[in-house]
């Protein structure tokens, strides 16, 4: 079993920055994929960003693509979502993810573990 707890989220104005953490316990945190996901008010959850055990690929959504850098650290097994520039729709709850096995993906049903979620509100 893995635990996943984020942190970091909060209220910010438009243009403003945000960092989210996901620490992880529970299992080798090294040998999983991880990502984020969202889910604003009405919607359906979203992919954001996902990175591979390694940390050497990277993957993100259109929406936040040159705004938003995922990484993470082994060793301290925790992942690390810095969001930047950020817009009114960005606001929604951020839910870490992550995969026991197979490579980075954005299908949500492909993550086997899930976090509580922390809230993000961007204000304009």
């Amino acid at each position: 079993q893995v635990q996943l707890l984020e942190s970091g989220g909060g209220l910010v104005q438009a243009g403003g920055s945000l960092r989210l953490s996901c620490a992880a316990s529970g299992r080798t945190f090294s040998t999983m994929t991880m990502a984020w996901f969202r889910q604003a008010p009405g919607k359906e959850r979203e992919f954001v960003s996902t990175i591979s055990w390694s940390g050497a690929t990277t993957r993100y959504a259109d929406s936040v693509k040159g705004r938003f850098t995922l990484s993470r650290n082994n060793a301290k097994t925790t992942v690390y979502l810095q969001m930047n520039n950020l817009k009114p729709e960005d606001t929604a709850v951020y839910y870490c993810a992550a995969r026991a096995f197979g490579t980075d993906t954005s299908n949500e049903r492909a993550y086997d573990y899930w976090g509580q979620g922390t809230q993000v509100t961007v204000s304009s």
